[in-house]
């Protein structure tokens, strides 16, 4: 069926002119294998590949054996939210859908190595062998070259033969030196970290050359992290046309290549920078602020863009009913806006800017990337919004967000309210042991009257949907968190924009119905009673931006208190002007000691909130 569902596709470049990566042909290869074996495609390679192998733990299929063995695989996402990796199959078993083990793979490396003899018997004659490891079709110094079945390239000057392999949560990298008969296999159960699996293949493969040849092993390189403040200086685009974008988050540096692509943490290294983590590929530059200048890959200086203060424009009306995401639990589309032009993120880690051809017909980058050459068409309701978007041929529907259209985000409370108040009211926060600050809570307006309020809970236009404070309830935080929080608004004040607080410290009783009311699969964003809260200690605040010049809150990726993606303070989506101002939120947050929540870019907490003891006094009681 899943070839059969190739009929009617259009060819993306006729062949001999382009090299494409494409699993949908070598899934024909397997149905190929089955009409010639004349047993189904598992069946057919078993025996005439596994078997004679003696490859016992490996299978094409979900037999009871593999799943009984199947490790636990890890999705991620840049914005920091984790869950474990789905394990249904594909359709295309012959392009990634292999189950085995380390110990499985190294007999088939070394069968290779052996010229296709197998321990039980012969797989390949060596003539088919060494046409496989040839380059086909490739023109001269394309790297990597393509054989049959095998990327070829070279390490330190020796033939490498190898493939990666990549299926939801599992990255895996096979490779070996055919004239030395060295080989290596790596496996690992986090998704998208072939960059990590190549570079671990890499330096084993030099440190069995190095064991080989009698000589030291190499040492290993250990980049460090880029301090925040030199992160911060360092952040901002260099060259004309596509640019080397350079962003710091969470106190991190990150890269985004000319064209799109990964977002890699960037580390220092022997007076250099390196790509590096799980997403970088080692490609080295320099960079001082002026000019960043690489070695790698389109290598050569490249000046700093001057960079403006101001906000970045609304987008353009045509893109706001684009912007969203799109597919399935485990595999998100998101459409965004940056720079004035729409890019998608796929795959949760691959970049692109699109290429507008038609009102709602976009491309993919024409010269790099997964889906090189690839269209995006949309489809629009009658008020103008997408309700689903063909990527490459795939039907991606929209994803309903409960909080997109500008409304307060809701759960439906685990049990009553009342029940829960009254549960809340007769327990007790946890005992402390350890010295404490005396609480000294102030009011945030009493030390500068342009900081405005609207607390949520003391209305019912929160995620409860029903007032869990009094209606004359108060922001207040301790003495010295709340002279930051004025510190903060006085330098927003310069730039055009005052604090629009939320929420600030928080009985612990009302942090107790919020963990009894939320669903379990929502907790992270609220606190563990058992812990107590950092808003219980009088040291958190909930906030945002308001434009001065109109009083009115600016716009940010998702609203207050909604539990979704967007809500994350490093999620790509929305808009420019949105991510902006949160940048610009945080970055005053950050100099005057606060911290952003890992999962809520409107939640700060102060530093010194370990030194103040969970506080469960009463608003009436501040009030006094």
């Amino acid at each position: 069926r899943t070839v059969a569902s190739l009929n009617g596709v259009p060819l993306v470049y006729e062949p001999g002119t382009k090299t494409k990566y494409s699993n949908a042909a070598i899934a024909t290869v397997g149905l190929v294998v089955e009409k010639v074996d004349g047993r189904p495609f598992a069946q057919a390679v078993r025996e005439r590949v596994l078997v004679p192998l003696r490859m016992a733990s490996s299978d094409f299929e979900p037999t009871p054996a593999v799943r009984k063995n199947l490790a636990e695989a890890l999705m991620w996402t840049y914005h920091g939210r984790e869950f474990r990796a789905p394990t249904f199959e594909l359709g295309e078993a012959p392009a990634g859908c292999m189950y085995s083990t380390v110990t499985d793979l190294a007999r088939f490396v070394m069968a290779l190595l052996a010229g296709g003899q197998g321990e039980k018997g012969r797989i390949l004659k060596e003539p088919t062998l060494r046409e496989m490891l040839r380059p086909q079709f490739d023109k001269p110094g394309d790297q990597p070259a393509f054989g049959l079945g095998f990327m070829l390239g070279d390490v330190d000057g020796h033939k490498r033969v190898g493939h990666g392999g990549a299926i939801y949560g599992f990255s895996t990298e096979l490779a070996f030196l055919p004239d030395e008969k060295l080989g290596v296999v790596i496996i690992a159960s986090k998704d998208v970290t072939n960059r990590v699996t190549t570079r671990l293949a890499d330096a084993a493969l030099r440190n069995l050359l190095a064991a080989k040849e009698g000589k030291p092993l190499p040492v290993v390189e250990q980049p460090k992290p880029v301090p925040t403040e030199l992160a911060r200086k360092l952040a901002g685009r260099y060259g004309d046309g596509p640019t080397h974008e350079l962003i710091e988050a969470g106190g991190k540096l990150y890269h985004l290549p000319p064209g799109g692509g990964l977002v890699a943490e960037v580390r220092s290294a022997g007076g250099e920078f390196v790509l590096h983590g799980i997403l970088g590929n080692g490609t080295r530059f320099q960079c001082d602020g002026s000019t960043l200048t690489t070695s790698g890959p389109g290598r050569g200086t490249f000046g700093r863009r001057p960079a403006s203060s101001e906000a970045p424009p609304e987008p353009p009306d045509h893109f706001r009913g684009l912007i969203g995401e799109y597919g399935w639990d485990h595999n998100v589309l998101y459409i965004l806006e940056k720079d004035g032009q729409l890019f998608a993120l796929i795959e949760w880690f691959y970049l692109y800017p699109l290429t507008q051809e038609t009102k709602d017909v976009y491309r993919f980058p024409l010269d790099a990337g997964l889906y090189h050459g690839e269209k995006l068409i949309f489809r629009r309701d009658r008020n103008g919004r997408a309700v689903d978007v063909e990527a490459a041929h795939v039907l991606f529907k929209r994803r309903p967000i409960d909080g997109e259209d500008g409304r307060t985000f809701r759960i439906t409370p685990q049990r009553p309210v009342d029940e829960l108040r009254k549960e809340a009211t007769a327990a007790r926060p946890p005992e402390e042991k350890g010295e404490f600050r005396k609480a000294d809570l102030v009011e945030l307006i009493a030390l500068d009257p342009t900081i405005k309020t609207d607390l949520r809970y003391a209305t019912d236009n929160n995620f409860m949907g029903t007032p869990l404070y009094p209606k004359t309830a108060k922001a207040y935080m301790q003495r010295p968190a709340a002279e930051a929080v004025a510190r903060v608004n006085k330098a927003l004040a310069a730039k055009g924009y005052g604090l629009w607080v939320f929420d600030a410290y928080r009985p612990w009783m009302v942090t107790k119905m919020f963990w009894e009311a939320t669903p379990e699969k929502m907790r992270m964003f609220v606190a563990d009673p058992s812990k107590g809260s950092r808003h219980n200690r009088g040291c958190a605040v909930d906030l945002t931006l308001y434009d001065l010049k109109t009083g009115k809150p600016v716009e940010m990726v998702s609203g207050f208190d909604e539990f979704s993606d967007r809500a994350y303070p490093n999620y790509w989506g929305g808009t420019s002007r949105q991510r902006r101002h949160r940048e610009l939120l945080r970055h005053a947050m950050e100099d005057q000691g606060f911290t952003v929540y890992e999962d809520e870019w409107w939640h700060f907490d102060f530093k010194d909130w370990k030194s103040y003891p969970i506080g469960n006094q009463s608003f009436a009681e501040l009030a006094r």
